[in-house]
């Protein structure tokens, strides 16, 4: 069965349903097969937290504003008027 483009778009999430209960639908164009929806076989884990843990880190002066700044933002006397 082959099923056209403006059916495919307009119950998508239905189609989908039927692909993720093991079915394989054709999708086509004018009754001419042009592509195939078929159950995912990527595994379906759920990602874990934490696996990159003590890879990434912060450098400990991340979050200090450098003087020069806070004197711009404090009004501090930069030479000109």
């Amino acid at each position: 069965m082959v099923i056209n483009v403006y059916e495919a778009k307009t119950n998508l999430s239905k189609l989908l349903d039927r692909v993720a209960d093991g079915e394989e639908l054709v999708l086509g164009r004018a009754g001419r097969p042009i592509a195939r929806l078929v159950p995912s076989t990527l595994p379906q884990t759920p990602r874990r937290p934490g696996r990159l843990g003590g890879t990434v880190w912060g450098a400990p002066d991340f979050d200090e504003t450098p003087a020069e700044v806070v004197a711009d933002f404090e009004g501090a006397d930069s030479g000109s008027s």
